[in-house]
């Protein structure tokens, strides 16, 4: 096996499993503010929180795939119009 490809693999899932761990956490953080705020287990509170997950990932995979263009690079995921 090519060293250079060991490290990029090895970087890839170090990656992947410290995004879910960091996802995890900001999971129980969302849930106990959500639990705070009265809006915990009911279904407004279910909704809100889906809503709230839902635009945080759209703007951080919109910030890198911009990223992504500037530096040369390309984006994991293309729009349908794009592609």
């Amino acid at each position: 096996m090519n060293p250079r490809a060991m490290v990029q693999t090895m970087i890839t899932l170090a990656s992947a499993s410290l995004g879910l761990v960091a996802a995890l956490a900001w999971n129980e953080a969302i849930k106990a503010t959500l639990a705070k705020l009265g809006l915990g287990d009911d279904l407004t509170g279910l909704y809100t929180y889906a809503i709230l997950a839902t635009v945080i990932a759209i703007g951080v995979l919109t910030m890198l795939g911009r990223i992504a263009s500037r530096i040369g690079g390309q984006a994991a995921f293309e729009r349908e119009a794009e592609g």
